[in-house]
C-alpha cells in the first residue's frame, strides 16, 4: 500500500504541471481602422492589424477585416463583414483563415463623461489546414470615461470580450470556451472624430489538455473617422 501511494503521488506531481501549464508571450498589436458613412444610414469599416509575437520578434498574425453596415438607429448598427487572417509558419507554408461574420453594435445612451458599448459578433471560419467550418460567438462590453468634467480630451477605456466556439472542427477548434480578452488603456482625440487608443491587452486562450496560452499585449489602435 505504501509503495502504491508513493507511486500515485509521484504520478500526480508529474501530471499536475502539464494539466495546469500556462505559456506566456509578449506581443505588440497595431490596428489601423478607417470608418464612416457611405451614404445615409449605410456605413462601413476596414481595418488592418499586424500582430507581432514571440517576444515581439516576428509577425504572428496579420488580419485584414472590412465590413458594410446599416445604422438601424443612433444606438444600433448591424454589419456583414469578411476577414482574411494570415498566420506565418516558420519553415513552412503560411496558414490562412477566412471568416464571414455578422455583427450587431449598440451603445447605451451616453452621458457627457462616458458611455457603454456592446459588440456581438457571430463568425463562420474556414482554415487552410482543414475542411470543416467553425462557428464562433464573441461578445464584448466596452466602457469609456472622460477625465475632464466637460467630457472632452483624454478618456479612460476598459473592455472585456469572451469567445465561445460553437462546434468542433478537424483543424483544432473545440466547442466551448475559446478565449477571453481584457483591455485597459486610454483614448486620445485627434483631429475631427479620429482617435488613438493605447493600453494593455491580456489574451487568455484555452488550449487542449488543460493548457492555457497567455499573451501580454501592448495595443495601439488608430481610428480614422469621417
Amino acid at each position: 500500500m505504501r509503495s502504491f501511494l508513493l507511486s500515485a503521488a509521484a504520478y500526480l506531481s508529474l501530471a499536475a504541471p502539464a494539466v495546469a501549464q500556462t505559456t506566456n508571450d509578449e506581443q505588440f498589436w497595431l490596428n489601423a481602422t478607417v470608418m464612416g458613412a457611405v451614404g445615409g444610414d449605410l456605413v462601413y469599416f476596414a481595418e488592418v492589424q499586424p500582430r507581432i509575437g514571440d517576444g515581439v520578434s516576428r509577425l504572428d498574425q496579420l488580419l485584414l477585416r472590412p465590413a458594410i453596415g446599416w445604422r438601424i438607429s443612433p444606438q444600433v448598427t448591424v454589419y456583414q463583414g469578411y476577414a482574411h487572417v494570415v498566420s506565418p509558419v516558420e519553415g513552412g507554408k503560411d496558414r490562412n483563415e477566412e471568416r464571414s461574420f455578422q455583427q450587431i453594435s449598440w451603445t447605451l445612451p451616453a452621458s457627457r463623461r462616458g458611455e457603454i458599448q456592446s459588440r456581438t459578433r457571430l463568425e463562420q471560419r474556414w482554415r487552410s489546414d482543414g475542411r470543416d467550418v467553425g462557428h464562433r460567438l464573441r461578445e464584448m462590453i466596452r466602457g469609456e470615461y472622460a477625465f475632464a468634467e466637460s467630457g472632452r480630451g483624454v478618456r479612460a477605456l476598459g473592455s472585456a470580450e469572451a469567445f465561445v466556439a460553437l462546434n468542433d472542427t478537424d483543424w483544432g477548434a473545440r466547442g466551448g470556451f475559446d478565449q477571453f480578452r481584457t483591455f485597459a488603456g486610454v483614448e486620445v482625440p485627434l483631429t475631427g472624430r479620429s482617435t488613438i487608443e493605447a493600453g494593455y491587452l491580456n489574451q487568455a486562450i484555452n488550449q487542449p489538455a488543460g493548457r492555457t496560452r497567455m499573451n501580454h499585449v501592448l495595443s495601439l489602435a488608430v481610428f480614422f473617422r469621417h
